[in-house]
C-alpha cells in the first residue's frame, strides 16, 4: 500500500469524522499525558508522551535493523528473505504508530479542530503494514517449517489474509467504522496468523528438537507472552494508576518494551540459524 494512495483516498474519506467518545478538546487531550512544547527558530509544535516515543521509535529502529541483517545473510534461504520482509514492514510500521500515537498525535489529530479525531491515517497506514509483516513472518515459518502442497497453502493464507485485512482496513476508514480501524481488529486479524506460527513450529520441535525448532518456537511463545503482558497491563489500568504518580508509563510501553525484547531475540537466534525445510527423498 503506497504513501500516494493513501494520500489519495484521504481526501474522499470520512475519517476524520471519528471523535473520540466522548469528545475531547485539544487542550483535555493535551492534559491527559505529558508533552513538550518545542519551540525553536521557526519550529514550533507539541511533541506528546516524550518517553513513550523514544521507546517505540527504538522498535522500529530495531526492527528495521534486524529486517536488513536477515536479507544481508539470506544466502538461498528464503525463509530468512521472508523473515527480512517481514520486519521490516513491521518496522516501518511502528515508525507511522510512534509518529501518529505519540510523537505528533497532538499535531496530527488536534492541532487547530474543536475537537481532537480518534485516528489517522498514518495509523490506517500502520495497522496495513503491521499485519503484513506478520503475515510475511507466517510465510518465513512455513518455508522453515514445511514443505510442498502445505507450504504453498499457507503461501497463499498469508496472501489472501494481508488482502482481505487491507480491505477491512479502508472500509473502515472510508466509510468510517471505528472498530474495524482499532488495534483490536487487527489483533483478531493477526490471532491466526500467531496460531499457525505456533503449531508449526510446535510440530517442527516435536519432530526434529534440533537448534532451529527450538529457536523458533521460543520466538512465537515470546510474542503470546508479550502480548498476554499487555492485556494483563490494560486490564489493570496502569496508565491511569501510575498517571497519578506523575510516572508515565502505559500498556502500550508495555507492549513496546516487550517487541524491543522479542526483536532482541530474534537477532540473536534466527538469521543464522533458520534454513528452508527440504523435501525428504
Amino acid at each position: 500500500m503506497s504513501f500516494l494512495f493513501l494520500a489519495a483516498l484521504s481526501g474522499c474519506s470520512r475519517l476524520d469524522s471519528i471523535d473520540y467518545s466522548p469528545k475531547i478538546t485539544p487542550e483535555e487531550f493535551l492534559r491527559s499525558q505529558p508533552y513538550w512544547h518545542v519551540k525553536f527558530a521557526a519550529t514550533d509544535f507539541i511533541l506528546i508522551q516524550p518517553s513513550s516515543t523514544v521507546i517505540v521509535y527504538c522498535v522500529a529502529l530495531l526492527t528495521l535493523g534486524v529486517g536488513l541483517y536477515f536479507l544481508r545473510v539470506r544466502e538461498s534461504q528464503r525463509t530468512r528473505l521472508w523473515w527480512g520482509i517481514g520486519l521490516l514492514l513491521s518496522g516501518f510500521g511502528a515508525l507511522l504508530a510512534g509518529t501518529s500515537y505519540q510523537a505528533f498525535g497532538y499535531e496530527i489529530k488536534c492541532a487547530g479542530r474543536a475537537f481532537c479525531t480518534w485516528t489517522s491515517w498514518w495509523e490506517v497506514a500502520y495497522l496495513l503494514f503491521t499485519a503484513a509483516g506478520m503475515n510475511a513472518m507466517l510465510v518465513a515459518v512455513a518455508y522453515s517449517c514445511t514443505t510442498g502442497t502445505l507450504r504453498k497453502a499457507l503461501s497463499a493464507y498469508a496472501a489472501t489474509s494481508a488482502a482481505v485485512y487491507t480491505g477491512v482496513v479502508l472500509t473502515g476508514a472510508l466509510v468510517p467504522i471505528r472498530f474495524l480501524v482499532s488495534f483490536e481488529c487487527l489483533m483478531l486479524a493477526a490471532t491466526p496468523a500467531i496460531v499457525l506460527a505456533l503449531i508449526l513450529t510446535g510440530r517442527a520441535f516435536h519432530e526434529r528438537r534440533d537448534r532451529m525448532s527450538r529457536a523458533l518456537l521460543r520466538t512465537w511463545a515470546g510474542v503470546v507472552m508479550v502480548i498476554v503482558a499487555y492485556v494483563l497491563a490494560l486490564a489493570m489500568g496502569i496508565t491511569q494508576t501510575l498517571w497519578t504518580r506523575g510516572i508515565w508509563f502505559t500498556e502500550n510501553d508495555v507492549l513496546h518494551v516487550g517487541m524491543i525484547l522479542w526483536i532482541l531475540h530474534i537477532a540473536v537466534a534466527l538469521p543464522k540459524t533458520v534454513e528452508d525445510m527440504r523435501k525428504r527423498a
